[in-house]
């Protein structure tokens, strides 16, 4: 039975959901893996080979600074994807936007040649080993037993297949806005999706934990389902545009709820 707050989302056949940060945790993985590899790059033979400075500024890294590390490359992620103007900048897909921005990032922090190519281009690709959260494959395996469940993510099409496979996720279709040649919140993205499913756009409700996202399907004439995710929203509660969100949003999850478990709950979907 659907709750009198999920009237708006009657006629929906079909979950888009963002990826980075709604169905995957990002900041813990990217963090965890940049602190095992400076680990091993200290207690590798090769690391007393390098300049004493470089070592010695490397050393002086602690968690903390990882961790801002790993936030910035994100940074730089939501910087690229919102700055593409599809027709007029070169494509460049995520997989190698991750590998030069860690480069630029590298070079920002003082740390050019502490790692090799080949660990460098491994280094990148974490981002298709992100774990998801602990209600993400359960709750999307769960939707999909009445809806057609697919991503529509920035991420290119080899980082989609591997989330999938790796979370155990059960996505139905996996939809990269590389397929429309454009990064969200561009229109096409929305409604290319809607087409690749086969449905109206107000058929689809996009899934995601940033409301900037949202905003941007709400445009395109989709329904718009948020779900709270540690850390992950840029707009501030006491901003207007975070106020006026929670008029238009039409299923919000705290995030002290139980993530995609509580949309499947909301919307009628049994266990």
């Amino acid at each position: 039975m659907e709750t009198p707050t999920t009237e708006a989302l009657h006629n929906v056949k079909a979950l888009t959901f963002d990826v980075f940060g709604t169905v995957v945790d990002w900041r813990s993985t990217v963090h965890q893996e940049l602190v095992k590899l400076a680990r091993e790059k200290i207690e590798s033979p090769a690391f007393n080979t390098l300049p004493e400075s470089l070592r010695t500024r490397f050393k002086a890294l602690t968690d903390e600074n990882w961790a801002k590390f790993g936030q910035e490359w994100r940074d730089s992620y939501n910087k690229f994807t919102r700055s593409f103007v599809p027709g007029k900048t070169a494509w460049k897909d995520i997989d190698t936007h991750h590998y030069d921005s860690l480069h630029d990032l590298l070079r920002k922090w003082g740390l050019t040649g502490i790692y090799t190519e080949d660990e460098l281009l491994s280094l990148s690709l974490v981002w298709h080993n992100l774990k998801p959260w602990d209600d993400s494959a359960a709750g999307i395996r769960r939707l999909g037993t009445r809806f057609v469940t697919a991503t529509l993510s920035n991420g290119n099409q080899s980082l989609l297949q591997d989330l999938n496979a790796g979370g155990n996720l059960g996505f139905r279709k996996l939809i990269s806005t590389a397929d429309f040649g454009a990064y969200k919140p561009h229109p096409s993205t929305y409604l290319g999706a809607a087409a690749a499913i086969g449905f109206r756009p107000e058929e689809v409700a996009m899934v995601a934990a940033h409301l900037g996202d949202l905003a941007g399907a709400r445009a395109a004439g989709l329904r718009t389902i948020y779900v709270e995710r540690p850390r992950e929203e840029a707009w501030g509660p006491e901003e207007q545009q975070y106020k006026e969100a929670r008029a238009w949003v039409d299923l919000w999850v705290t995030e002290s709820e139980d993530g995609f478990l509580e949309v499947a709950r909301r919307l009628g979907v049994p266990e």
